[in-house]
């Protein structure tokens, strides 16, 4: 009797599971066509009916979030994964240095599609790639090639009031949680006297991680939560006359220890 009653159910979580792989393939396959498709139809057109630059880069970036956003409903509505947000109130601004940590390839897709007037640093392979090169040109987002003026890339970007999404890590966190935060971000903050907007992405169980392919999904739906916390203050970290370097070492310290903090705390729970 026990085996014919697991039976069943082992057999629907197989091919719940199938189901899941198919649908985070066809989800990806739908990323690159829209992506060809703006870079082909959407963006030359683009360039052709405006000649403001600052108009059309802006242009160029609604809709990509509104295109991000599609892509995240495709995907939930695929059941490929679940997600709630908190906190999406606190975006409703302009000139934020938004940090956040990177525990999948997707965590960008996330952000940009709830962020508005959102600008990125994005990896200079992004720029000649046949998907991507497109809209990420045409939105003008910032490059990580610049290499000594990627910093000053990024004041330019909050003095002109975007809001700037940076990955302190670089790269996704280890499957074992480890971060390890590059002083970049704090340098941002400290030079440019712009507080943080820390988000804490979380996805469990885990998919889409650091080493780990598209089609090992996990045995269950993946549940992600993107909840925005409230701002750290860049003024504590230069009190009584420290110098931008040290604050900078100091608050990469600290934010580090704040984002293991939040999302190890979590998982234990």
């Amino acid at each position: 009797m026990t085996k014919t009653k697991r039976s069943p159910e082992r057999l629907f979580q197989r091919i719940n599971r199938y189901v899941r792989i198919a649908g985070t393939g066809f989800s990806f396959f739908i990323f690159g066509l829209g992506g060809l498709l703006l870079r082909m139809l959407v963006f030359p057109l683009l360039n052709l009916a405006i000649q403001n630059r600052l108009r059309k880069i802006n242009l160029a970036r609604s809709i990509i979030r509104l295109s991000f956003l599609c892509f995240v409903k495709i995907m939930h509505l695929l059941g490929v994964l679940r997600y709630e947000t908190s906190g999406l109130e606190r975006l409703q601004r302009k000139g934020l240095l938004i940090l956040a940590n990177h525990p999948t390839l997707i965590d960008t897709v996330f952000l940009m599609a709830f962020v508005r007037h959102a600008d990125c640093i994005v990896k200079q392979a992004l720029w000649n790639h046949p998907v991507t090169r497109g809209p990420v040109r045409s939105a003008a987002y910032i490059s990580n090639e610049n290499g000594p003026g990627l910093i000053d890339d990024c004041l330019t970007s909050l003095a002109n009031r975007n809001n700037l999404i940076v990955f302190p890590e670089g790269t996704r966190t280890p499957a074992d949680g480890k971060m390890q935060f590059k002083r970049g971000a704090a340098n941002v903050a400290v030079r440019s006297r712009c507080n943080i907007t820390p988000v804490l992405i979380r996805c469990r169980p885990a998919t889409l991680g650091k080493g780990n392919k598209w089609w090992k999904v996990p045995p269950t739906v993946a549940r992600f939560t993107i909840a925005v916390q409230e701002d750290i203050a860049i003024d504590d970290f230069l009190q009584n006359g420290v110098s931008e370097t040290l604050a900078a070492r100091h608050l990469t310290e600290y934010l580090q220890n704040y984002f293991m903090k939040a999302t190890l705390g979590h998982a234990a729970v």
